[in-house]
């Protein structure tokens, strides 16, 4: 998020190079100030317009605080080449505050700031390069943005060209280079640089794999008040990774980012309930946290809430709930979406009161032409009985063999079994059939393709 909506005044503070001095001085001393400024402001000097806008924004109190009027001087101030003054119109747009909301708009005042070389207007500028907020996409234009913010010292430009880097986005991946800015923007406390720096040492990036050292950095961000951070404390203290494994210490640190609305941690203190780890277990608790998770939109969320449907866990057991949260989870396209169609399959092939053949065999299909063992296993018990498609047992042969091939242990033995089991009612030709489709076979995109059929 930008960081004008939360400290415009302070940013202007600075551009005028006062401080908190300033601020109570003009407070102190309000209307004769706020006269002397007006009349500067409306003989058109820039400056006055600049902070009769700040003064409207962030100073006045009450009736006094005056949005849309903030707006209009920044204006007035901005259109006369006013850097500080064009960055905060350009915050104003972006989040609608006394203007109508309006992210073209944003991007064009932010240009004019950040071309004249406002750090502050270089980054904005740069975060919606990366978010293609008022302007497409263009990861090499956020960086080159950024790179001139976090040059004149910016630390969340520093983060952010640090994170640009780790994942080869508008710029070369390089690790070294990603810590780099880390490092820098850690050493002015930017907890989204302390953020990159845990995240390097957990996952070994540019750096040998240090669990502990990892968990430094991400304390240190989350003592900040960031919730990622926050949400990988948690995840540290689960694991035992860095930190002596401590499930309360773990559900206290995914509360913490849970209440800022971080949907992973809000799904993972749902498991805790759910388990009893760390917390009294409570189905209750757990299914009012994957809903949290579930109203922003979280894919795995939508899939918690269908499981705890299915199984009536905090719940009452309601097949109709279960199948339309399964359903929220398979439309995502994502890798939850196989596990959420295999188990609508399951429920439309099972499931009381809802119980569809055809219906279970078209999501079994989805599953199965994905990878997912299981669902290609059921899919051919389908083929094999003639239950929601018609009766084909060259079908039934190779989707039982394409489960065999990706399931390990007793599942594999199982599905080889079970392909054994109908070869017996096949002819020779419609065996070579059904090893033909099977080795032709592909999964669909975005799965991942395991091992090639036994046989």
């Amino acid at each position: 998020m930008s960081r004008i909506v939360a400290t415009s005044f302070a940013f202007a503070l600075l551009a005028f190079g006062a401080a908190d001095a300033v601020a109570q001085d003009i407070r102190q001393d309000t209307p004769k100030h706020l006269s002397d400024v007006r009349t500067a402001a409306e003989q058109g000097d820039a400056d006055a317009q600049f902070e009769l806008g700040r003064m409207y924004d962030e100073v006045l109190g009450g009736a006094l605080r005056d949005n849309a009027e903030a707006a209009k001087w920044y204006r007035m101030a901005a259109v006369q080449g006013h850097a500080s003054a064009q960055t905060l119109l350009g915050g104003m747009y972006q989040w609608g505050r006394g203007v109508s909301k309006d992210a073209v708009e944003s991007a064009k005042w932010y240009r004019k700031a950040a071309e004249q070389g406002e750090p502050l207007a270089e980054f904005d500028l740069g975060y919606e390069y990366f978010h293609g907020e008022g302007v497409p996409q263009d990861y090499a234009e956020a960086a080159s943005w950024f790179r001139k913010a976090a040059e004149q010292g910016d630390g969340l430009a520093q983060s952010f060209l640090g994170d640009l880097y780790s994942g080869g986005k508008g710029v070369p991946q390089d690790h070294a280079e990603a810590l780099r800015w880390y490092h820098m923007a850690a050493g002015q406390g930017e907890a989204r640089g302390e953020f990159g720096l845990g995240s390097a040492y957990y996952k070994g990036k540019g750096v040998p794999q240090d669990y502990k050292e990892a968990a430094k950095w991400y304390r240190k961000a989350a003592e900040q008040g960031d919730q990622y951070g926050m949400a990988f404390m948690g995840m540290l203290y689960e694991r035992g990774q860095g930190v002596p494994q401590d499930y309360a210490e773990a559900a206290r640190w995914y509360r913490k980012a849970a209440d800022k609305g971080d949907a992973n941690a809000q799904i993972s203190l749902g498991f805790m309930y759910e388990k009893g780890q760390g917390v009294a277990q409570d189905y209750s608790e757990a299914a009012r946290w994957f809903r949290k998770a579930a109203d922003q939109g979280d894919a795995d969320a939508y899939f918690n809430l269908g499981d705890i449907y299915d199984k009536g866990k905090g719940v009452p057991q309601d097949y109709a709930e279960a199948v339309r949260w399964f359903r929220k989870a398979a439309d995502q396209g994502d890798a939850t979406a196989q596990f959420a169609q295999f188990r609508l399959g399951v429920i439309y092939d099972q499931g009381p009161g809802v119980q569809d053949y055809a219906e279970a065999a078209r999501w079994y299909r989805k599953a199965a032409d994905k990878g997912h063992a299981g669902a290609q296993f059921c899919l051919g018990f389908m083929y094999e009985d003639g239950k929601g498609v018609p009766q084909d047992y060259a079908e039934a042969h190779m989707w039982m063999n394409l489960a065999a091939s990706r399931a390990s242990g007793d599942d594999q033995k199982k599905f080889a079994q079970w392909r054994e089991s109908i070869a017996k009612k096949m002819t020779p030709q419609q065996i070579a059939e059904a090893q033909r489709m099977a080795r032709e076979w592909k999964p669909k995109s975005g799965e991942n393709k395991v091992g090639e059929p036994v046989k």
